[in-house]
């Protein structure tokens, strides 16, 4: 098949969780398919564009516009159905760049990768369509956990979702990434065909990392320009750290990706590396791998590139959600301060514990989380969208 893949992001270089899940289902339909690639961009360097042309027919890009509440399109978008993020955000530049894609080409399928991707599909109606990685989990719960005005900000938005969501995704095909994202999704549109590929790592990509653990150390990793990372550093800073640091004064944590210009208080024996070009070597040097998330949805893939590098996860329910990790098993769980900085203590003392762990949750990532095991499963729907959406046609024409 063609395929016309629009996405929210540049896949690469790899440094958020999102870019590597893109790459990856890339890699594998160029495997089948003819893709190109349209995406919106932060400027990205020529190097950064034949690394994608190597695997797409082609590669266009669109200047990428974070949404600003305070703007006039964004205010006005208090009147409109839509939602105010999608009517900010909107780019005349996407849409023409678009628009120049599809002159002189037949495309069999449009993929459309985050759900902010849904705002052009009116510009490709008559492609059949893909709509992956559908999460709406952080919205969902940003309503729920709201009080007092708050909540009724937070309820005109979801409620603006859930309208938008429910007549684009109508009887369309949709990836999510777990059960939960699933059937939540399920919940707010009458009829989608709605498939889990769950987020994966490439376990072979991983294998050449050999580094010797350091006690004593920490690691999160994570951009700052996806909110609950930074919640999550927040509160471990504030009031798991110095829980930790009463057991263990001279304990480190590493905390990589873009602060993404966001206030973070210097702590005793906390270092922000910044955007950091190869960070499995990091990964694999720490004894720890904390993922202390208290909101969001999806899977993390923090999570399982640790696991695919040795190195054990100490982590909320929260953020361990999606995965089917076994607690004590693969990983350890701690849901307040005090459980996580206890976990975390045993962790960091407890050298046989450490090595159980990795080795359980590296077969656990192999066995369940692995690209090789899950792009199949991807193609096939990617196909079955195609196959589907050729019969409706070829029954209108008889």
């Amino acid at each position: 098949m063609k395929i016309l893949f629009l996405s929210r992001w540049f896949p690469f270089p790899t440094d958020n969780g999102s870019k590597l899940r893109i790459y990856n289902l890339l890699r594998g339909l160029a495997d089948r398919h003819e893709v190109h690639l349209l995406s919106f961009a932060d400027e990205p360097a020529d190097a950064e564009k034949k690394e994608l042309q190597a695997i797409c027919a082609t590669v266009r890009v669109a200047p990428w516009r974070e949404f600003r509440p305070s703007n006039l399109s964004a205010l006005m978008g208090f009147f409109h159905p839509q939602p105010r993020s999608l009517i900010d955000t909107y780019s005349a530049e996407m849409e023409n760049a678009i628009q120049q894609a599809l002159l002189g080409e037949d495309f069999d399928l449009v993929i459309l990768s985050q759900w902010q991707m849904a705002a052009y599909r009116h510009l490709v109606k008559d492609v059949p369509a893909l709509f992956e990685e559908i999460e709406v989990g952080v919205l969902y719960e940003q309503y729920q956990k709201a009080a007092g005005l708050a909540r009724m900000r937070a309820a005109l938005t979801w409620h603006k979702h859930r309208r938008f969501l429910d007549r684009v995704l109508m009887g369309e095909t949709c990836t999510v990434v777990s059960e939960k994202e699933q059937s939540l999704l399920l919940s707010l549109v009458s009829e989608a065909d709605i498939h889990v590929i769950p987020n994966a790592v490439s376990v072979q990509s991983y294998e050449h990392v050999h580094e010797a653990p350091e006690p004593d150390t920490m690691i999160f990793t994570g951009s700052f320009r996806y909110r609950p990372n930074y919640e999550a550093m927040i509160w471990f800073a504030g009031f798991v750290l110095p829980l930790i640091q009463e057991q263990i004064p001279h304990v480190r944590l590493t905390i990589t990706g873009d602060p993404a210009g966001l206030p973070f208080p210097a702590y005793q024996g906390v270092v922000q590396t910044g955007f950091v070009d190869n960070i499995y070597p990091l990964i694999a040097r720490s004894w720890v791998s904390v993922v202390p998330l208290l909101v969001g949805g999806g899977t993390r893939l923090k999570i399982l590139e640790a696991m695919a590098l040795g190195t054990p996860v100490v982590s909320t329910s929260k953020g361990a959600e999606g995965l089917n990790a076994q607690p004590g098993k693969q990983l350890l769980i701690g849901n307040t301060a005090e459980q996580f900085a206890r976990q975390t203590i045993v962790l960091l003392r407890d050298v046989d514990l450490r090595k159980r762990l990795a080795v359980d949750a590296l077969r656990f990532v192999k066995e369940q989380y692995d690209w090789e095991a899950v792009l199949p499963i991807f193609l096939d729907v990617v196909e079955s969208a195609g196959r589907k959406n050729f019969q409706e046609d070829e029954a209108f024409v008889r």
